[in-house]
């Protein structure tokens, strides 16, 4: 048995590669990147032989990381050419295998995606040879997956150049593919000659594989090859079933309804956990909330708010995108500020007018909002902890893992209800005094600014509900083990129609 191989002693267990363009701590932009860390960790506690292929971005420390050369590979890039990579390995938290696949012209860049958070021009190129890559290193290793667990629009061409090695009689020509679908708004267009460089054939520049309006769009790829899709909640697989959630793709994923269905995303509770949470000033429990406290008296302090418990203090920690509901924030913010007694933390980046906006507001309610532009995973920590409420008004979200941390953290969510958030925020029950969030239904700002209103009358008016709702919300768990048993049987059925 090979090294970090689980030892379960099950030969036939699954050998599942995930092939992805983020995984934390390495390289994260968002939840994609918790999700390739979290979800392979949990497979291999249930006896999977789960390992990762990500990019060796210039940003990834080798030291910091205790990454070890291994021999390089020999990728195939079609027509006949070929592309030279190195391959570095390291062990993610929980010994789950980590190939990073080196090649500086594509990946040695200033982040995984370019200054605004787009696409580069060369991705396809880019992420085909990770692909390519990933697969080399796995018969040149002599470790053939069953399963090849791909995420989002930088890998989902995988599945359409795996039906195009079966045709070829390649050794990984058994295995199959699951596409995970993490944010359907984001689909990866490149011009057509990027299929030659793929090795596909005209035939995949069709209606009915990879063409969109004259381009090639990776995601539908995935779609339309993978033996199996995923999507990260219930609820958003609904959404993406129809127009405008599914951004155009809504038809094609219905001709794999029977190959599709949405599982929610589990939090890491060992890194989320407020009763031993190294980053936080003070650990807690819901039976015992006075490290809490603390948490909110010192998160004051660093934001440069005023310190005072009785003033309710609602955290964000987020990119700051439309998608993020950053047009209702501009709007609803101020204005709940003016009518309401409360505080705002802040920690985010992203589009610069929305910095802006924030910078703004920090300096036109000074000692009642602060603003931390940029990310810190200690700060990010804090905020959960140290807030009593937290915000996300976003227009659209697939799963969300903030809302998941808030609740073990005893910040009560207030989000819009969609796609996970929907899922895992039970809404307040005035009359009864029970749930875990605030909901609103309609994603404009008077609604967002109602519902804060309706949690800050709630902290004031009904203290005995706030208590009630922070011990249920810290009570609730979204397990890893409970979404990776699902993935297991999905792996086993594309394994039995490969006749693996």
């Amino acid at each position: 048995m090979e090294k970090n191989a689980p030892n379960t002693g099950n030969s036939s267990a699954p050998r599942v590669l995930f092939v992805a363009s983020e995984c934390a701590p390495y390289a994260k932009c968002g939840g994609l990147g918790d999700v390739v860390a979290s979800l392979p960790k949990a497979l291999r506690t249930l006896g999977v032989d789960a390992r990762v292929a990500i990019p060796l971005y210039d940003s990834i420390d080798r030291g910091k990381y205790g990454l070890e050369p291994e021999s390089p590979c020999l990728a195939g890039a079609g027509r006949g050419e070929t592309n030279g990579c190195g391959v570095w390995r390291g062990t993610a938290d929980g010994d789950v295998p980590v190939w990073f696949i080196e090649h500086n012209r594509f990946f040695a860049r200033g982040g995984i995606y370019d200054d605004h958070g787009a696409e580069f021009g060369d991705n396809a190129f880019r992420f085909g040879l990770l692909c390519m890559a990933a697969a080399q290193v796995c018969r040149d290793r002599a470790w053939i997956p069953d399963i090849l667990h791909v995420h989002d629009w930088p890998t989902a061409v995988l599945p359409a150049m795996m039906d195009a090695w079966r045709k070829n009689g390649t050794p990984l020509g058994r295995a199959g593919s699951v596409l995970t679908i993490h944010n359907q708004g984001y689909q990866g267009y490149s011009h057509a000659s990027a299929l030659d460089y793929l090795g596909l054939g005209p035939e995949y520049f069709a209606a009915d594989a990879l063409e969109s309006y004259g381009k090639i769009n990776l995601l539908k790829g995935g779609i339309v090859f993978a033996d199996a899709i995923t999507t990260v909640s219930p609820t958003y697989a609904k959404e993406i079933l129809l127009e405008p959630g599914g951004n155009g793709l809504s038809g094609f994923l219905q001709r794999r309804e029977g190959d599709f269905e949405g599982i929610l995303n589990g939090a890491d509770y060992e890194v989320w956990n407020p009763e031993t949470d190294p980053q936080i000033p003070a650990v807690y429990g819901a039976n015992s909330l006075i490290g809490k406290g603390r948490c909110k008296q010192e998160l004051q302090v660093q934001m440069g708010l005023k310190p005072d418990a009785s003033v309710p203090l609602f955290g964000i920690v987020s990119r700051l995108a439309a998608q993020k509901g950053t047009e209702l924030m501009r709007e609803a913010l101020p204005w709940a500020l003016n009518e309401m007694q409360m505080q705002i933390a802040v920690l985010g980046s992203g589009d610069s007018d929305d910095e802006s906006f924030f910078r703004w507001l920090s300096q036109a309610y000074p000692g009642r909002v602060g603003v931390e532009i940029g990310y810190s995973d200690e700060l990010a920590h804090r905020i959960q902890a140290g807030s009593d409420f937290f915000l996300m008004p976003s227009l659209f979200e697939p799963c969300g893992l903030s809302q998941l941390y808030a609740l073990r953290y005893g910040s009560l969510p207030v989000v819009h209800a969609t796609g996970g958030l929907e899922d895992t925020v039970e809404q307040y029950n005035e009359g009864e005094g029970t749930g875990t969030g605030f909901k609103f239904y309609h994603p404009d700002a008077r609604a967002f600014h109602d519902t804060i209103g309706w949690a800050v009358s709630t902290w004031y008016d009904r203290p005995s509900h706030i208590t009630l709702m922070r011990e249920d919300a810290m009570k609730r768990r979204f397990e890893w083990e409970t979404s990776a048993r699902r993935y297991v049987g999905i792996y086993q059925r594309v394994m039995a129609k490969h006749g693996a």
